[in-house]
């Protein structure tokens, strides 16, 4: 709820006029560009991988991830009329908070982070690339043909998110730690990725638009909350896992749709009204559903 009051206040602060579209755009670019490749870079940085390192979990948040955007990309591609709302709808669908809620939530429960690290350095990387894949794809100045494919390849190499999770990754491999002034830099200007990113989806959220495409974004919303941890939950049981690896899977498949599906869509060309529909939407059903999933799995003593 805290996070959704600030997407509100956001809305509030643009209508009353204390934020402008040229300050929105101006602050969209500085999340994608700077906040959010900081922010991840650290978190990734800042984690020890060698550490209880599974393989068989990894594999399984990464088949898992895979499966997801490969099977709703496919679902959206065949199914929707308006192929401009392909991009923005798969992302949204898919696309969950890991790395932003993901530690919180599971300090929470068990006081450890558990696997969690494990699943933010498997699923998160695949998460952007596969956004950037898709919305490459559906772009408003995609090429098409082989063009298409040499736009969509540096889109990913050129892509900011992912080059900070790559750039934190020989950090954390060889526990090179920051002194405490680069930390506390590091973690000052990560730390206005969230607030910021909240506040300009609650800005660029346009109600009339919104209605209009209520019907994506409820679809979407009830794949991101309900369908996929229905799927995902079980065959993790199934493969043996319990505990913090299961509160794990449940954060990237369950949570709600990360804020940086809007600020992607948006800089990318993809209708970044769709994709503020549906994290309002997702983050402010995912209190009951994540509390439902949670109660589920604690009744069949599975965490």
């Amino acid at each position: 709820m805290p996070i959704f009051l600030v997407i509100v206040l956001g809305w509030v602060l643009m209508r009353m006029g204390v934020f402008n579209q040229a300050f929105a755009d101006v602050a969209d670019k500085y999340v994608f560009k700077v906040a959010l490749p900081v922010l991840l870079f650290y978190d990734i940085a800042t984690t020890n991988l060698r550490q209880g390192f599974d393989l068989k979990f990894v594999l399984f948040c990464m088949v898992s991830t895979t499966t997801m955007f490969l099977g709703i990309w496919l679902l959206a591609h065949l199914s929707m009329k308006d192929k401009s709302l392909v991009g923005a709808f798969s992302q949204a669908a898919a696309r969950s908070s890991a790395a932003i809620l993901g530690i919180a939530f599971v300090m929470n429960i068990y006081g450890n982070l558990g696997q969690t690290p494990l699943m933010i350095v498997a699923a998160v990387p695949l998460f952007n690339i596969y956004s950037v894949i898709i919305l490459s794809s559906s772009a408003s100045d995609n090429p098409g043909g082989r063009g298409h494919i040499k736009h969509t390849c540096l889109n990913v190499i050129k892509n900011p998110i992912i080059l900070g999770i790559l750039a934190g990754l020989p950090f954390s491999l060889l526990g090179i730690k920051f002194p405490v002034i680069v930390a506390k830099t590091i973690t000052s200007v990560g730390s206005t990725a969230t607030p910021v990113a909240l506040l300009m989806v609650g800005a660029g959220f346009e109600g009339r638009k919104a209605l209009a495409r209520i019907k994506p974004t409820v679809m979407a919303t009830a794949i991101k909350l309900l369908i996929l941890p229905a799927i995902f939950l079980p065959l993790a049981v199934f493969m043996g896992f319990t505990k913090s690896e299961l509160v794990a899977v449940l954060i990237m498949t369950g949570s709600p749709t990360t804020v940086s599906c809007y600020i992607m869509a948006k800089n990318m060309d993809n209708d970044a009204i769709l994709s503020s529909s549906i994290i309002v939407l997702a983050t402010l059903l995912s209190s009951v559903t994540l509390t439902g999933w949670i109660f589920l799995l604690r009744h069949m003593a599975l965490i």
